[in-house]
Order: structure tokens, then C-alpha cells, then sequence
């Protein structure tokens, strides 16, 4: 029988690093900035919550859920004073082409081939509460195969995205505590996630007391307790998002991961030569 659990696991692993280096890339960067955006500035917000950003800035914040609100908002009014949204996202989506082209050029043809497939299981996910999937889902599709089947994972992964943050909020972990949690369990630095999503001193220690409360810290950092829960919190994403791997089917899903896996360290050395070895956590494998 297939393991459709570790088939998720798998996948969703994939389609982050695959995705992921886009947010960081220079040509992605300088993309933007050649729309008269200065710098550039802001492109990770701009470039991923280009299909929301319509609807305006707090369904942006709403939608990115664990970065600071003030950072999202600055970024999004840096690039609409000077850019148009389907500018930047076409923008986006030619850096997206000539990344993969470089960085994997093995995988382009048979990805691109996989786009009419990825979309038809991506037209049949639920939207109920999955906002960010839903902009992308209905925005126009690109011409170029690549670009689409890029942009076709990359709606599928969001679905995911949303399910999880749903998750968090269900479970009353608020964006910071997700910070800290994630940190944890991923054996980071102390503090690292939420820092380097904007979260202040004081946000901070309300977090470490929020979830104190609950047993998750001991004397300032998340005990083996803490760890467990944010382990059960990865599991049950997992298991949440069986369903749309289902979808998607065990030929298609298989395929893929066969496809980029040889591959995908490719894109995480991308993030770290552009970011540093810290950032896109989803796309990493745990260090405790």
C-alpha cells in the first residue's frame, strides 16, 4: 500500500526547496528593481504575496501570519508606489526561468512537462480558508511551461502553507510562539526565526511567557516538551495535507519527487550563498 504520509512528507520537502531560492534571488531582486521599485527592496513580501497584495496589505499580514505586520506593509507600499502587481509577478516568474535554468537545467524540460498535470490537481484542492492559494490558483497562468509548472507547485505548497498557519491558529500559537517553537525544533540559534522576521524584545519575551505557561519553556527556551509539541504540529500539517498530494496522485507525486530531489540541494546552497545558512527553514533538515 502506498504511504501516502511519507509521500507528503517528501513532496512538500521538495517543493520548498524548489521554490524557496526564488525569495532571495538576485535576478529576482533585480527584476523588481528594474520596474523602478528602488532596490528592490522588500522583493521577498513582493514576490510571494504579489497575487494577494490586490486585496490589500492587512490580507497580506493576514495571510503571512508569523512576519511582522509593519515589515509586510513596508514592503508592499515600496513596491506599489512604483510597479504594477501582474508586472511583478511576471518579473518574478523570468527570474524563476532563467534561475532553474542555471541552477538545474536537467530538470526544466521534464518540469515544464509536468504543468497542464500539477494545475488540473491544483483546480481540484478545496479553497475554504486557504487565501493565498486561492490568488494564486486564479491568476493568469504563464505561457511559458516552466514558469507555469513552477507556479502550479508553488500553489500547491501554499496550500499547505495555509493549512498549517490555520493550524496554528486553532491551536492559539501566536506568531511569535510559532517563531520560537519552529526555532526550537529545527535546532537553531536562540531566537533566530522570529528575530529575523521582525519580532521585537518585548514581543518576545510575551511569547516565551505565553508559552511558558503552557509548559513548552523552562527558564527562557523551549524545553523537550516545546520540541514534542512543535513535532506534533509537523505531523498533523503532514496529515492535513495528505488529501492534496492524494489529488495530485502517486504517479505524478512520485515523479516529482524523483525529478528534483537529486537536485534539490542545488537550491538550498542557492539560499546560502544569497542569504546566509539560516533562512527558509521549511527547506532544511532539522539540526537537533
Amino acid at each position: 500500500m502506498t504511504d501516502w504520509l511519507d509521500l507528503t512528507r517528501k513532496a512538500s520537502f521538495v517543493s520548498h526547496r524548489l521554490i524557496g531560492w526564488i525569495f532571495w534571488d538576485p535576478v529576482a531582486q533585480a527584476n523588481l528593481e528594474a520596474l523602478g521599485v528602488p532596490g528592490g527592496m522588500g522583493h521577498y513580501v513582493s514576490n510571494r504575496g504579489a497575487t494577494l497584495a490586490p486585496a490589500g496589505t492587512d490580507a497580506v499580514v493576514a495571510a503571512f501570519y508569523t512576519i511582522r505586520a509593519d515589515l509586510v506593509r513596508f514592503a508592499l507600499d515600496h513596491a506599489s508606489a512604483h510597479a504594477d502587481w501582474a508586472d511583478i509577478v511576471t518579473a518574478r516568474d523570468d527570474a524563476v526561468v532563467e534561475g532553474l535554468q542555471k541552477l538545474a537545467p536537467e530538470i526544466c524540460e521534464p518540469l515544464a512537462a509536468m504543468a497542464d498535470e500539477f494545475w488540473h490537481a491544483a483546480d481540484q484542492l478545496p479553497l475554504s480558508g486557504r487565501v493565498l492559494f486561492a490568488t494564486l490558483r486564479q491568476w493568469p497562468r504563464s505561457e511559458n511551461k516552466l514558469a507555469s509548472a513552477w507556479n502550479a507547485v508553488n500553489t500547491i505548497r501554499e496550500w499547505r502553507g495555509d493549512t498549517h498557519f490555520a493550524l496554528l491558529v486553532a491551536e492559539e500559537i501566536g506568531a511569535v510562539e510559532a517563531g520560537l517553537l519552529h526555532d526550537a525544533w529545527m535546532g537553531y540559534p536562540k531566537e533566530w526565526i522570529p528575530r529575523s522576521r521582525g519580532a521585537s524584545d518585548e514581543e518576545i519575551a510575551e511569547a516565551l511567557a505565553n508559552l511558558s505557561a503552557r509548559g513548552f519553556v523552562t527558564d527562557g527556551v523551549v524545553n523537550d516538551k516545546g520540541v514534542e509539541y512543535r513535532q506534533w504540529i509537523e505531523e498533523r500539517t503532514n496529515e492535513l495535507c495528505v488529501p492534496a498530494w492524494k489529488i495530485v496522485g502517486e504517479d505524478l507525486t512520485t515523479r516529482f519527487i524523483d525529478l528534483v530531489e537529486p537536485v534539490d540541494e542545488r537550491f538550498l546552497e542557492h539560499i546560502n550563498q544569497t542569504a546566509g545558512d539560516n533562512w527558509m527553514p521549511a527547506a532544511r533538515p532539522r539540526r537537533r
